[in-house]
Parts: C-alpha cells; structure tokens; sequence
C-alpha cells in the first residue's frame, strides 16, 4: 500500500468533468484506489463516490493505492490532479 496527500487544483474543485477524468485515470490500474477527505474515504474508480466527497477547490486528499501496479497508479493519478485534470 502507498498514499500521498495532495491538493486540489481546480478552480471549481472535483466537479463532473475533473471526476470523470479522475475515475477514467484510475480505472487503467489494476490496485485498488480510494482517497480520504475528513472522515470520508472514496472510490476513485466510482464518479459517484467521487462526486459524493464534495471536494472543492483548495482541499488536501489522501491517495491510497493497494494492488501490483500501486506505485505507477499513485504517480499518475498524482500527476494528473496536480495538471488540473483536464482543466
């Protein structure tokens, strides 16, 4: 298991469009990946999940990766966030 925490970018914070290309990134990983917000931990694979976590502009998430490919799955899914997610 790897986690890093990380920032989120986007003006309008996981919204739809950013959540989409979030779960379409970790849905290439075989590990399994969730993030926690507060209390809360989300499927990064489910846009409902990450819709659900209400996460705005400015918050700090916890990327959780367990599986074979969790190294390369916490790099990329890291990088993407941090490039704005399509945004």
């Amino acid at each position: 298991m790897v986690s890093q925490k990380v920032v989120i970018k986007n003006p309008t914070g996981l919204h739809l469009r950013p959540a989409g290309i979030l779960c379409k990134d970790a849905m290439q990983f075989k590990s399994h990946i969730t993030f926690r917000y507060r209390d809360n931990i989300a499927n990064a694979k489910s846009v409902l999940s990450v819709l659900g976590a209400c996460i705005k502009s400015g918050d700090e998430i916890e990327l959780i990766c367990e599986g074979e490919d969790e190294e390369e799955a916490l790099k990329a899914i890291v990088e993407a966030i941090e490039d704005g997610l399509g945004e």
